[in-house]
């Protein structure tokens, strides 16, 4: 199995029993484990390469563990501290790598509450760790442009000069795409200046202020919308793929799913959905088949392009959210949900939905 292969079978068992797993060990035992062992391939029962529960005396502190220590060669290489999966990683969980990241021949930290993973080394000072990661995988939103970085780390691709070499470049590029996403998503006063200052001529005043803050966010998300479009056009005209076409026939087109009016908006929410239920989806059918469409009453996701094979429809159009799933007949039913996570509780039916299409 290739490398982005078993990436993409951890972050699917990752995203099926996240919610499930809630203590510290569990974590390590369901996914911590795992990717030391498939993804990175380092035999985690062989203490020559991985020792668990590493301990190193550091001055006044003594019997301290870090979780994980990886060897190669005799040497400390990767420091590995694990925290349980329902929680959220902040710096101050790692202050046992920041003390054994100077003690031993370390380069590389991670810390890891197993769905994300933050790997640190020291470009700010030598044999202090940074304080900021300068690579963060999520995995249940993979960035692929990381994981040629991820597979440096490997035991069969282990190259530790390219590592650090790249790594400034990575830890700022990285926190660069992290703000702008902020910002598309609720932008900031100074992101909104910033903007209206470069098309509108008069002073910036409150009223001004409140006008533009809601027209940025609103040019943000279209900006969002055209760019994965264009992408999307570009990708199929560049392989020469077309969408199916379907055959005329004498069964009724919901008219309902054709409507492209010009007050329909394509939120960000609608399209994050849409990228989590086609990740879903992939585990079935090759990507490029998995498509949508935007309609003034909910956004359709189908196969094919096809509005007779639809796999789900996003309700996020009022306050409460719901995920709309279909019957072998066509029956709708409403899941409500309180954030766009929730979708991958229903990963199953999004699933089996698309077997009965493909």
């Amino acid at each position: 199995m290739e490398f982005t292969d078993r990436l993409a079978a951890l972050a699917t068992k990752v995203r099926n029993q996240a919610d499930a797993i809630g203590t510290e060990e569990a974590t390590k035992n369901a996914f911590v484990m795992p990717f030391i062992s498939t993804i990175l391939g380092y035999d985690v029962f062989d203490p020559l390469e991985v020792v668990p529960e590493y301990t190193a005396d550091v001055g006044t502190k003594k019997g301290e563990k870090v979780d994980y220590a990886i060897v190669r060669d005799g040497e400390v290489q990767i420091l590995i501290e694990s925290k349980a999966s329902l929680g959220q990683l902040k710096i101050e969980h790692a202050s046992q790598l920041f003390r054994y990241f100077a003690v031993t021949n370390a380069r590389i930290a991670a810390l890891t509450n197993g769905v994300v993973w933050q790997f640190f080394t020291d470009l700010d000072a030598p044999n202090r760790m940074d304080a900021k990661p300068f690579l963060v995988l999520d995995l249940l939103d993979i960035d692929e442009t990381l994981i040629p970085e991820i597979q440096k780390l490997s035991r069969e691709s282990f190259n530790l000069e390219s590592i650090i070499s790249t790594a400034e470049e990575l830890k700022y590029v990285g926190a660069l795409k992290r703000e702008i996403a902020a910002q598309f998503r609720e932008p900031s006063d100074e992101w909104v200046k910033f903007f209206t200052s470069r098309v509108y001529e008069g002073a910036f005043t409150q009223r001004v202020r409140e006008q533009f803050s809601s027209l940025v966010r609103k040019a943000s998300k279209q900006f969002l919308t055209e760019s994965v479009n264009d992408r999307l056009k570009t990708a199929l005209g560049a392989s020469g793929i077309h969408a199916p076409v379907e055959p005329v026939t004498s069964e009724p087109v919901v008219t309902e799913d054709l409507d492209r009016d010009t007050e329909i908006e394509t939120t960000l929410e609608e399209l994050e959905g849409y990228q989590i239920v086609k990740a879903i989806a992939c585990g079935e059918v090759k990507p490029q088949r998995i498509t949508q469409r935007d309609a003034k009453s909910y956004f359709a996701i189908l196969l094919d392009d096809n509005n007779r094979k639809p796999i789900a429809r996003l309700h996020f159009n009022s306050k409460q959210k719901y995920l709309g799933l279909l019957d072998e007949d066509k029956a709708e039913t409403r899941h409500p949900i309180d954030s766009i996570d929730e979708i991958y509780l229903h990963a199953e039916a999004i699933r089996e939905s698309v077997r009965r299409y493909a």
